[in-house]
């Protein structure tokens, strides 16, 4: 099962039903998202899923507030059709349905008025949590989120782009920064940083997801750094590798030429050094020395070396 799927187990397993007004918020949040379209002149509204948790949660919020419906299958896809009348208490104080271009074509938006009054200032705990309960339907009704394991990338789609805006502010009011998708037949707000992940999983309920989501975002950051310093001294040993043999190159071509006996004892010594380990640090090396020098002083005199051999 997926990190998706995992997520929606939990939070349809929720148990918030008791809370009527809670319900309702979350029920408009699904209305608002991505996979509600309007059909038959709008009478009917068609919510679209492959999710039987997602599903199951709409089914449930409907049924909790006493809504006609019933879940129909067609291949993969769970549907559930609703009669407009059924919601018009929803449409008459929560929700809008109006015409978006000259075809016609008509979305469900969020009421002005409500919407004003959700977005007001004044952190009210019922207001606060009106407003997760909207996120985390909108969520439900067309969210996503990769494996974590793999990468970071949580993303909720919609139809239209006031109610994306009116989402990605209620995510602001709770300090998530959230980015937008903003092409012809996708609005979209989408994360990919770990952190404002966890902090949505946290908002909409998914304790047992934020846990689970926060052990894996750990480990990959370990095993970044863990990488990293692998990385960082590999390079560092190709180098001494390198150097250590121009080094050594150096030596061997001075005394093949006779010019090694004309070097300083200081110098001799260091070649001496090299030689017999050519896979020693500068740091070490100077620590050999009879009269040990630091690592600027081993590098000053093995360049010297170097000078000479290439005269």
């Amino acid at each position: 099962m997926s990190f998706s799927s995992d997520i929606k187990q939990e939070l349809n397993k929720s148990s918030d039903l008791a809370n009527k007004t809670k319900v309702k918020y979350e029920l408009v949040g699904y209305l608002l998202s991505g996979n509600i379209e309007l059909q038959n002149n709008n009478k009917i509204i068609k919510f679209t899923t492959e999710s039987d948790y997602n599903i199951n949660r709409f089914s449930k919020l409907l049924t909790n507030l006493n809504k006609n419906h019933k879940i129909e299958v067609a291949g993969k896809n769970f549907i559930v059709k609703l009669k407009i009348k059924e919601i018009e208490d929803l449409i008459e104080t929560v929700i809008n349905i109006t015409n978006v271009n000259k075809e016609k074509t008509s979305e469900i938006t969020i009421n002005e008025e409500l919407k004003n009054d959700i977005l007001a200032q004044e952190a009210k705990q019922g207001k606060e949590e009106n407003k997760k309960a909207i996120i985390r339907g909108s969520f439900m009704g067309s969210g996503s989120i990769n494996n974590p394991e793999n990468t970071y990338h949580l993303e909720i789609v919609f139809h239209s782009e006031n109610n994306r805006n009116f989402i990605k502010k209620l995510l602001e009011d709770f300090g998530v920064n959230v980015k937008i998708i903003d092409i012809k037949n996708k609005k979209s707000i989408y994360l990919k940083e770990g952190e404002e992940i966890s902090k949505i999983l946290a908002l909409i309920g998914a304790n047992k997801a934020v846990m689970q989501f926060e052990e894996i975002r750990i480990k990959r950051e370990m095993r970044g750094k863990v990488n990293r310093l692998v990385n960082c001294e590999t390079a560092n040993l190709n180098k001494t590798i390198n150097a250590s043999i121009e080094q050594i190159s150096a030596i061997k071509k001075l005394q093949e030429t006779g010019r090694f006996s004309k070097l300083d004892e200081n110098l001799k010594e260091i070649a001496i050094l090299r030689l017999e380990n050519p896979e020693m640090s500068l740091v070490d090396l100077g620590k050999m020395l009879k009269k040990p020098v630091g690592k600027s002083g081993v590098n000053y005199r093995l360049k010297k070396i170097m000078e000479i051999a290439n005269e």
